[in-house]
């Protein structure tokens, strides 16, 4: 049986504020240890039946990438139910809501950029 790890180093602060995230797969192409500012991470616990979920992201994390971010995971959510149940229904509804939150974004980075010019 073939063995793979994934294994993430978190860099805190003094208060326990990530500052630096580092991850690392035995199976992953390329250099050692590459550098990210955000992780979300989600694990089933069958014998409870929930879900523990580990939310990191850096102080250097933008807002807008973070927003992206959210949205590209609850995508891969949608995928992942597609592939895993078949059930196009609930991947369809949450691709709906990603593109209702990708033009939600769109709107704040506009008025944002209004702001700017003014």
């Amino acid at each position: 049986m073939k063995k793979s790890e994934i294994n993430l180093t978190i860099h805190l602060d003094d208060e326990n504020v990530p500052e630096k995230i580092f991850w690392d797969a035995t199976d992953k192409e390329g250099e050692s240890d590459s550098a990210a500012n955000a992780i979300s991470l989600s694990i089933w616990d069958h014998l409870q039946k929930n879900t523990l979920r580990i939310d990191l992201w850096t102080k250097q994390m933008p807002v807008d990438e973070m927003k992206r971010f959210s949205i590209d995971t609850i995508g891969g959510i949608a995928q992942t139910i597609l592939s895993a149940t078949g059930d196009t229904y609930m991947s369809d509804e949450i691709n709906e809501l990603c593109d209702k939150l990708v033009k939600h974004v769109e709107e704040e980075q506009r008025k944002e950029n209004q702001k700017a010019k003014e």
